[in-house]
C-alpha cells in the first residue's frame, strides 16, 4: 500500500526542487522532515508541507502507521512556463521564463 500527495503549479523551477528531493529520497518521514526544516533552500518549505500532507493521507485514508513510513518515491516534473518580457536597450525586449513544477511524493510502509 502506498500513499501519495501532489503539489501542482509550484512557482519554483524543477531543477531547483530536485536538489532537495535527492536529500530526502529513501529516508524515514521523521528524518526527512528534519532535513527539510534545516535545509536553506526555497523549495524546502513547500516540500515540507507536501510531505506532511502525504503522511496525513497515509494515516487517515490508508490506516498506515506513521512511524513505519518512508519516502518511497519523489519527483518534480516541469509545469507550464509563465512567459514575461523585459525591456532592454535600443527598444528590444528580452523574454523571461518563470518556470513551475508539479511535485509528487509517494510514501510506503517498511515491512518487517
Amino acid at each position: 500500500m502506498e500513499a501519495r500527495a501532489q503539489a501542482r503549479y509550484v512557482r519554483i523551477a524543477p531543477r531547483k526542487v530536485r536538489v532537495v528531493l535527492d536529500l530526502i529520497r529513501g529516508k524515514q518521514v521523521a528524518e526527512a522532515l528534519k532535513i527539510l526544516r534545516f535545509t536553506p533552500k526555497a523549495s524546502s518549505q513547500p516540500l515540507e508541507k507536501l510531505l506532511r500532507s502525504a503522511a496525513a493521507n497515509a494515516e487517515n485514508n490508508h490506516d498506515m502507521n506513521r512511524d513505519d513510513l518512508y519516502v518511497y518515491e519523489c519527483y518534480a516534473d516541469q509545469g507550464p512556463i509563465i512567459k514575461r518580457y523585459r525591456p532592454r536597450a535600443q527598444g528590444r525586449a528580452a523574454s523571461i521564463q518563470k518556470k513551475t513544477s508539479h511535485i509528487t511524493i509517494v510514501l510506503k510502509e517498511k515491512e518487517g
